[in-house]
């Protein structure tokens, strides 16, 4: 299971659409190490500026990687999350994730970082099964 959905969260999905804002708070809560990942290095673009922030180093342990693609991997989580920090979000291997500011989505830096060649020149033989 991906999310703790809690009873009152499921009764509202029941009945119709939840605002991001609700979701969001779920996401926080159920996979801890993938939001202060993705809100660090929403913090060190805001602190640091530039193109964008990422991160190279491989999650601490299976339970944190299982994490982490969760959230990338559903488009709804996704979205929710980087709505909510205004950010686009890039991801290669494992664990190097981006964020972009959603001014620059459509920028160079980010159509270069998503190309095949840039996932080809990030990979080495420690993370092959990551």
């Amino acid at each position: 299971m991906s999310l703790d959905v809690s009873q009152q969260l499921l009764e509202q999905a029941q009945q119709g659409e939840i605002d991001d804002a609700e979701f969001v708070e779920c996401i926080r809560t159920s996979l801890p190490y993938a939001w202060e990942l993705i809100s660090g290095l929403v913090a060190d673009l805001e602190v640091a500026g530039g193109e964008f922030a990422d991160n190279n180093t491989p999650p601490p342990d299976e339970q944190a990687r299982g994490q982490l693609l969760r959230v990338l991997a559903s488009d709804a989580m996704r979205g929710s999350i980087e709505r909510y920090f205004g950010v686009k979000l890039a991801f290669q291997n494992c664990h190097r994730v981006a964020v972009f500011p959603s001014k620059l989505a459509d920028g160079p830096t980010y159509r270069r970082f998503i190309t095949a060649r840039e996932q080809i020149l990030n990979q080495s033989p420690h993370l092959r099964d990551c």
